[in-house]
C-alpha cells in the first residue's frame, strides 16, 4: 500500500514537472508574431514528448489528451482569437495507416490462435540443428521475418518461452545463452523495419508523408527496409557468434526437441484458413499498386474473412492492441498541428540558415533519433522530428521519413530499450553489459547503412 502510494506521488510529480517544463517553454520561446495556435501547439509539443519521456502516464494516454487538446484550444472561439476547423485533428483515427495496422493485429493473433507462430519456430530449430552457431542463426532470421507481420514484444516473447527450457539447462553462464537471449531481440526490433505494420514508427512515417501528397506501398517499403533487416540481422549474428560461440561443441539433442505438435481437426482447418488468408493478403499488399487499389482497402480482407469463418472471436478482437492504434493517431494528430500552424517552419529556416550539407543534417538526425529511441519511445520521436525534417530537408521528405522510421529500430544498447530487450533481461541470464554488444553494432553500423541505402534506392 506504501509502495502504490509512493509511486502514485512520483506520477503525479513527474506529470506536474512536465507541465511546468511545458509552460516554460511557451514563455522562452513566443515571439510578438506568434498566433494563440501556435502557443498552444508549442506547449502541447513540449508537455507530451516530456510525458513520454517520464511515462508520467501511459504513452497511449498522452495520445488521447494531444487530440482532445488539439479539438479544444484551436476551435474554440473563447480560448482561441483565430479558431479554426478541427476535424484535420480528429480524422487521424480513420487514416489508412490505423486500418492498415489493425489488418497486421488481426493477422498476428491469427497465427497466435492457430499455433502457426509456434510450427514457423519449430521448423527453425528442425533446420537448424544441434549446431549453435546454425542454431542462432535459423532463431534470428526466425525471429526477424515474424517481426515482419507480428509486433517485435510479440515475437520475442514467443521465442524465448519457446527457447526457455533450452537457456534454463545451459544456464546463465554459457555462451549459448547470451548469444540466443541478445540475437532473439535484436532481430526482432530489427525485423520490425521489414513492413509498414513491422512498427508503429514505420505507419506514422508513411502517415506523415501521406499528409504531404507522398505516397508509399508495401512493396516500395519492404524495397527500403527487408534489405537493411536482412543484413543488420546477419551482421549482428556474426558478431555475437564471435563473442559468445567460441566454441560450436553441439546442443544435446533432448534440449531442443520441439514438443508434439497440436494436430486437431478443427486447428488444421482453421491453420489452412489463416495460411490462405495470409498469403492473400500479402500478395495484394505487395502489388497494390500495379493493382491499382489501396494498401488499407486490402485490410479488409483479414478484418472479415478471420472473422466470419470464426478464427477470431468477438473476445479475441477485444484483446487486440487497441492502445497501439491510439497512441499512432495522437502522433499523427500532432504532427498535423506542426505542418498545420507552420510553426515548424519558423525555426526550421533558422536551421537551414546554418548552411549545412543536406546530407550531414541527415546523418545527425539519424544518429539523433537513433540514440533517443534508447531512452524514449520510437513512435513519439519519428512524430515530433519528421515534420521538423520535412521544412529542413524539403528536398529529401520521402527519404528523411523512412530513415527516421528505421533508424529508431536500432537503438538497442540498454534492457530498458524496448519491450523485446526487457523482455530478454527479465530472464536473469542476462548482464546489462551484454546488451552493448549488440547494441553498439546496430547502433554505429544501422542509421549509417540505412542512410546509404536509402539515398541510394531512392
Amino acid at each position: 500500500m506504501i509502495k502504490s502510494e509512493t509511486k502514485t506521488k512520483v506520477q503525479v510529480l513527474k506529470f506536474l514537472g512536465s507541465l511546468a517544463i511545458a509552460i516554460g517553454m511557451v514563455f522562452l520561446l513566443r515571439q510578438p508574431e506568434f498566433t494563440d495556435s501556435q502557443l498552444y501547439v508549442i506547449f502541447l509539443l513540449f508537455f507530451s514528448i516530456c510525458l513520454w519521456i517520464t511515462e508520467a502516464i501511459p504513452a497511449f494516454a498522452v495520445s488521447l489528451f494531444i487530440i482532445a487538446f488539439l479539438v479544444f484550444a484551436m476551435g474554440n472561439k473563447n480560448f482561441n482569437s483565430a479558431p479554426e476547423k478541427i476535424d484535420v485533428y480528429v480524422n487521424t483515427f480513420s487514416s489508412s495507416v490505423i486500418w492498415l495496422m489493425l489488418g497486421g493485429f488481426f493477422l498476428a493473433l491469427a497465427m497466435k490462435r492457430t499455433k502457426l507462430d509456434e510450427r514457423f519456430f519449430q521448423f527453425a530449430v528442425r533446420i537448424s540443428g544441434t549446431n549453435p552457431r546454425n542454431l542462432l542463426l535459423g532463431l534470428m532470421m526466425t525471429t526477424m521475418f515474424t517481426s515482419m507481420l507480428m509486433s517485435s514484444a510479440a515475437a520475442t516473447a514467443m521465442v524465448i518461452a519457446a527457447i526457455n527450457p533450452l537457456i534454463t539447462a545451459l544456464g546463465k553462464r554459457s555462451g549459448v545463452t547470451k548469444a540466443l537471449l541478445l540475437g532473439v531481440p535484436l532481430s526482432a526490433m530489427v525485423g520490425g523495419m521489414g513492413t509498414i505494420i513491422g512498427t508503429p514508427s514505420n505507419a506514422i512515417a508513411v502517415g506523415a508523408l501521406e499528409n504531404i501528397g507522398v505516397k508509399i506501398g508495401f512493396l516500395d517499403w519492404m524495397i527500403f527496409a527487408v534489405p537493411v533487416a536482412i543484413v543488420l540481422t546477419v551482421i549482428s549474428c556474426f558478431v555475437l557468434r564471435l563473442v559468445f560461440l567460441k566454441d560450436n561443441t553441439p546442443i544435446q539433442t533432448e534440449l531442443i526437441e520441439s514438443k508434439p505438435a497440436e494436430n486437431s481437426r478443427e486447428l488444421i482447418v482453421n491453420r489452412r484458413i489463416v495460411i490462405t488468408i495470409l498469403i492473400v493478403t500479402i500478395l495484394l499488399w505487395v502489388t497494390s499498386s500495379y493493382l491499382g487499389i489501396t494498401v488499407a482497402s486490402v485490410t479488409a480482407i483479414p478484418l472479415v474473412f478471420l472473422t466470419l469463418t470464426g478464427v477470431i472471436s468477438g473476445i479475441d478482437v477485444r484483446s487486440l492492441p487497441w492502445d497501439t492504434l491510439l497512441l499512432v493517431a495522437g502522433g499523427l494528430s500532432l504532427g498535423v498541428a506542426l505542418q498545420k500552424t507552420e510553426l515548424l517552419n519558423y525555426y526550421s529556416v533558422k536551421i537551414v540558415e546554418l548552411g549545412l550539407n543536406p546530407i550531414i543534417v541527415l546523418v545527425i538526425l539519424g544518429y539523433l533519433a537513433m540514440v533517443i529511441a534508447n531512452f524514449m519511445s520510437a513512435s513519439a520521436i519519428v512524430t515530433v522530428l519528421i515534420p521538423i525534417a520535412f521544412v529542413i530537408l524539403p528536398a529529401l521528405q520521402k527519404e528523411v521519413a523512412i530513415i527516421l522510421a528505421l533508424v529508431t529500430s536500432t537503438g538497442i544498447f540498454l534492457p530498458v530499450s524496448d519491450i523485446p530487450t526487457a523482455i530478454a533481461y527479465s530472464t536473469g541470464f542476462l548482464d546489462q553489459k551484454d546488451f552493448r554488444v549488440g547494441g553498439l553494432v546496430t547502433g554505429l553500423l544501422g542509421p549509417l547503412f540505412i542512410i546509404l541505402w536509402v539515398t541510394l534506392v531512392s
